[in-house]
């Protein structure tokens, strides 16, 4: 019996053209040195506003700070030394620990009520979904100079929250929430809380409804309940939402001014003082232009870092 020939050896593969391309491939057109420029045409009125209205301050604060200067007689050198008074004031200290105690209820505990509320609003559409989202999401809308003066209210001797706590019984409880002592800073706290929950729901919200609904059949079938469901498909799932989140909620926790300087001033005794209300507090009340401008920088700084430190704790695994 005749051998079989063997299978004809395929020709070898060209080998690539210079710049990536194949032999038989398509060309790729040559690249017009007019589109990059057109392209910074359009990028460059909107670099413009950013340069004018982000960069330049911040450089310009950054060289006040190293000068002497009280916003009308011409300024001196100063070097480092505002920098020195600054870290010198335990003031600096005490507010931006008051600070870090609102992450506490501008993020943490925000983040927390915004997974809970996706977890109750989200998967069957429900009647009145639209009205839940907007009622959440209004203090959002509100100028926080206007839920300053709202909270103000509710929170003095005669105000709703004191007669809501009289009426169940709880009067030996109720104060001038805003001016204890103790309890000032919390009462502040909570503020930001009612504030942040609505945009942290929306985020999530929004999130969750990427998620592939397959993912959640899949585990229904092994068995998970709603629970297992929101822990292992649902919260892996808005990683992303809750590291944007937590970014924009600490970042309002640590430069708070408005809220704080409208319902509080920094009372009683300093116990809501915050880096942002001393800055003001330095340029306008005491004219230490310098120095406010150094305590800017360093209440940048620390922004930066924690904001970074946040990131890195909730960062998306695969990215």
């Amino acid at each position: 019996m005749a051998r079989e020939p063997s299978a004809a050896v395929s020709p070898p593969r060209a080998a690539p053209a210079r710049g990536g391309e194949t032999g038989g491939g398509p060309a790729r057109p040559p690249r017009r040195p007019g589109r990059r420029a057109r392209g910074w045409l359009y990028v460059l009125p909107a670099l413009a506003v950013y340069l004018g209205f982000a960069i330049w301050p911040a450089l310009n604060t950054l060289r006040l700070s190293l000068l002497t200067w009280d916003g009308i007689l011409p300024p001196a050198w100063a070097g480092f030394s505002n920098y020195v008074k600054i870290f010198r004031d335990p003031a600096l200290y005490e507010a931006i620990l008051h600070s870090l105690a609102l992450i506490v209820f501008f993020s943490v505990i925000p983040i927390g009520v915004g997974l809970l509320m996706t977890a109750l609003l989200m998967g069957k559409v429900r009647r009145g979904m639209t009205f839940f989202r907007v009622v959440f999401f209004l203090p959002q809308v509100l100028p926080l100079v206007a839920v300053g003066i709202t909270w103000r209210w509710l929170y003095s001797e005669n105000g709703a929250v004191n007669q809501l706590l009289d009426a169940v019984g709880l009067a030996s409880i109720t104060r001038a929430w805003l001016g204890d002592y103790g309890l000032a800073l919390i009462a502040l706290g909570l503020i930001g809380t009612w504030v942040m929950s609505g945009l942290c729901m929306m985020l999530f919200l929004a999130g969750a409804q990427k998620i592939d609904p397959s993912l959640y059949e899949a585990a229904r079938l092994d068995g998970a309940g709603a629970l297992r469901q929101f822990r292992h498909v649902t919260v892996p799932g808005v990683r992303r939402e809750i590291t944007v989140a937590g970014v924009i909620t600490t970042i309002a926790a640590l430069a708070s001014f408005d809220l704080v300087f409208v319902t509080t001033n920094g009372g009683p005794a300093g116990q809501t003082n915050v880096p942002g209300l001393l800055v003001y507090r330095l340029a306008f009340n005491e004219g230490d232009i310098g120095g406010a401008s150094a305590l800017a920088v360093v209440l940048t700084v620390i922004v930066i870092a924690v904001v970074s430190a946040v990131r890195h704790f909730t960062r998306d695994e695969e990215s």
